[in-house]
C-alpha cells in the first residue's frame, strides 16, 4: 500500500504542479504562444490511455504492467526535467502522461485484487485522500521549485520518490495473475483515444480558440461519431476494451457519471479557489495553499470516517448522497463569497466543501468495483477514472469561462490605459486606487456565480445516485471481486461436510476420561483433524 500511495501522489501531483511553473518555463524555453500545451499534453495522454491500460491489467496481469507504467512515468520525468525546448517538453510530457494514466488506473484496479469487497472503501478512501491533496498541493510546490531552485525540480523530484516506490512495488506486490488469452482490442483502444483526446482538446482550447470556431466544431463533430462508432465496434470482438455489458449496467453507468459531475464540481474548487484568494485578498501562492488546509482538513476527515462506514455494502448510497449534499451546499455556501468575506468564514464553508469532496471518489469507485467480475476490475476502474479526468477538464474549462465571461461584463466600463486587460485578473493592480476595489468586487462576484453556476451538477448527481443500486455482496469470501486465491478458499469452505455422527459415536467414549490428558488430547486432534 505505501508503493501504491506514492505512486498516486506522484500521478496525481504531475496533473496540477506545473501549473504555477508555466510562466518561468515558457520565458526560459522560449515557447509563450504554445505553453498550453504542456498542461494538456499530460491531460491528454493520461486520459487518452487510462482504458487500455486498465483492459491490459485484466488481461495480463497487473503487476508487470504497473511497474511498466511505473519505468515510463520515471523515464519521461526525467526528460522533462532534462528538456531544452519546448516541443521536447511536451513529448515528454506526453509519455509522462502514459506513465501517469497507468500508474492511477492499475492502483485502483490492484486494491480490488488484493482487498475483500467490504475493506476496498478503506483503502480507495486512502487514495481518494491523496488525489485531493495533491491536487492542492501541486501548485503550491510548482511555485516554492520556481522560485527558489528551478522549475526543473517539479518533474526531477519524481525520481527518488519513484524509484523507491518501484523498488517497493517489484518486492511486495503479489504476483500477477493472467486472465483469458484474447486478442487486443485496438480498434477499440484507438476510437476511445480519439474520443478522449476531443474532449480534452474542446476543454483546453475551446475558449481560446471560440467555442465557435470551426476547429472546436469539428473537433466536437468528430467526438461525437467516434463515440457512435464505439458500441458496434465493441459488440463484434471476443475482449472489448469497454465490454458492453459493462455500458448496459445501471451501476456503472450512473456512478461513472457522478464521478464526472462530482470531479467537474471539485476541480472548479481546487483550481480556482486559490486565484480568488491570491487576486482578491492578495496573499502569496504559499499563504492561499495555507488557506486551503481547512479544505484539505475536511477532506481528509471524510475521506478516512467513509472508507470506515462503508464495510457495509448498504452504507455505500448513503455515504454518496451524504457526500453530494456537503459538496453541493459547499458550493452554495461559496457562492455567496465577496471581497469582504473574512478568512474565518472562508475556512468554514472550505471545510464543508471539503467534507463532501471527501466523501464522493472512494464510494464511487468501490460501488463499480462490487457490481462487476474480478476479469473486468481493471476495465471497470478505468471506466470511472475515465469519467473523473474528463469531468475535471469540463469543470475547469467550463468554469474557466464562465469566470473569465463574468468578470468581463463586470469590468467593461473601466479604463484599459495603464496595464489593466480584463483578460488577465493580475493586472487589477494596473489600476488606480480609486478603482481598484471596483474590480476585486468584480472579480470576486464572478467567481461567486461561477459556482453557483456549478452547483447544478452536483444537484443531478443527487439525482443518479437515489437511483443507484449498490451490489449486496457478502463481506468475505468467494466474491466476484476477489482474488483467485479467495475464490479457492471459499470454494473449499463451502464444500459439503460429510457426516460426522459415527466419528463422533467412535471418540466420543474417550473423551469423557480426563484423567488421562495425553489420551484425552489425542482424541481431540483426531476429531478435530478428520472433520475438518
Amino acid at each position: 500500500m505505501s508503493a501504491l500511495v506514492l505512486a498516486v501522489l506522484l500521478a496525481s501531483l504531475d496533473q496540477t504542479i506545473v501549473s504555477t511553473a508555466l510562466p518561468r518555463i515558457a520565458s526560459d524555453l522560449n515557447g509563450f504562444s504554445d505553453i498550453a500545451w504542456v498542461s494538456a499534453a499530460y491531460l491528454l495522454a493520461s486520459t487518452a490511455v487510462t482504458p487500455l491500460w486498465g483492459k491490459l491489467g485484466d488481461m495480463f496481469g497487473r503487476k508487470r504492467l504497473y511497474l511498466a507504467a511505473t519505468a515510463t512515468f520515471l523515464i519521461a520525468s526525467a526528460a522533462c526535467g532534462l528538456a531544452q525546448n519546448l516541443i521536447e517538453l511536451i513529448g515528454a510530457r506526453v509519455l509522462q502522461g502514459v506513465g501517469g494514466g497507468g500508474m492511477i488506473v492499475l492502483t485502483f484496479a490492484l486494491v480490488g485484487d488484493i482487498v475483500a469487497p467490504h475493506e476496498r472503501g478503506r483503502y480507495q478512501g486512502m487514495f481518494g485522500s491523496v488525489y485531493g491533496v495533491a491536487s492542492i498541493v501541486g501548485p503550491l510546490l510548482g511555485g516554492v521549485f520556481t522560485d527558489h531552485l528551478s522549475w526543473r525540480w517539479a518533474f526531477l523530484i519524481n525520481l527518488p520518490v519513484g524509484l523507491v516506490a518501484l523498488a517497493i512495488a517489484a518486492r511486495a506486490l503479489p504476483a500477477a495473475t493472467r486472465g483469458a488469452k484474447a486478442r487486443i482490442d485496438y480498434l477499440g483502444s484507438l476510437i476511445l483515444a480519439g474520443i478522449a483526446t476531443g474532449l480534452v482538446l474542446v476543454t483546453s482550447f475551446g475558449e481560446r480558440w471560440g467555442w465557435g470556431s470551426p476547429a472546436i466544431a469539428g473537433l466536437i463533430a468528430a467526438t461525437v461519431g467516434l463515440a457512435a462508432l464505439l458500441v458496434p465496434v465493441e459488440r463484434r470482438v471476443t475482449a472489448p476494451v469497454l465490454p458492453p455489458a459493462m455500458l448496459a449496467s445501471r451501476t456503472v453507468v450512473f456512478s461513472s457519471l457522478i464521478a464526472f459531475f462530482a470531479n467537474a464540481a471539485m476541480f472548479s474548487v481546487l483550481v480556482y479557489l486559490p486565484t480568488f484568494l491570491q487576486t482578491v485578498h492578495g496573499v502569496s501562492a504559499t499563504l492561499s495553499g495555507v488557506s486551503m488546509l481547512p479544505l484539505v482538513a475536511g477532506l481528509v476527515l471524510s475521506q478516512s470516517l467513509a472508507g470506515r462506514w462503508a464495510t457495509h455494502v448498504e452504507r455505500l448510497r448513503a455515504i454518496l448522497l451524504a457526500g453530494l449534499t456537503a459538496n453541493l451546499a459547499g458550493l452554495l455556501l461559496l457562492s455567496t463569497i465577496g471581497a469582504a468575506t473574512s478568512t474565518p468564514v472562508l475556512s468554514v464553508y472550505f471545510l464543508i466543501t471539503g467534507v463532501g469532496i471527501g466523501m464522493i471518489p472512494m464510494v464511487v469507485l468501490t460501488t463499480v468495483q462490487n457490481s462487476v467480475p474480478a476479469a473486468d476490475l481493471g476495465a471497470a476502474s478505468a471506466v470511472v477514472t475515465f469519467a473523473r479526468s474528463i469531468g475535471a477538464a469540463f469543470g475547469v474549462a467550463i468554469f474557466g469561462t464562465l469566470l473569465n465571461t463574468g468578470f468581463a461584463d463586470r469590468t467593461r466600463s473601466l479604463p484599459t490605459t495603464g496595464g489593466f486587460d480584463a483578460a488577465r485578473p493580475d493586472s487589477i493592480s494596473h489600476l488606480p486606487d480609486a478603482l481598484h476595489g471596483t474590480a476585486l468586487n468584480a472579480f470576486a462576484h464572478a467567481t461567486a456565480t461561477g459556482y453557483l453556476w456549478i452547483a447544478p451538477a452536483l444537484a443531478v448527481g443527487i439525482g443518479l445516485a437515489l437511483f443507484l443500486k449498490p451490489a449486496r455482496k457478502a463481506p468475505g469470501l468467494g466474491d466476484q471481486g476477489s482474488t483467485p486465491a479467495r475464490q479457492g478458499a471459499a470454494e473449499e469452505l463451502h464444500k459439503p461436510i460429510p457426516d460426522s455422527r459415527p466419528l463422533v459415536e467412535e471418540h466420543s467414549g474417550h473423551l469423557g476420561h480426563l484423567e488421562e490428558p495425553e489420551a484425552f488430547a489425542n482424541s481431540v486432534a483426531a476429531f478435530v483433524g478428520t472433520s475438518h
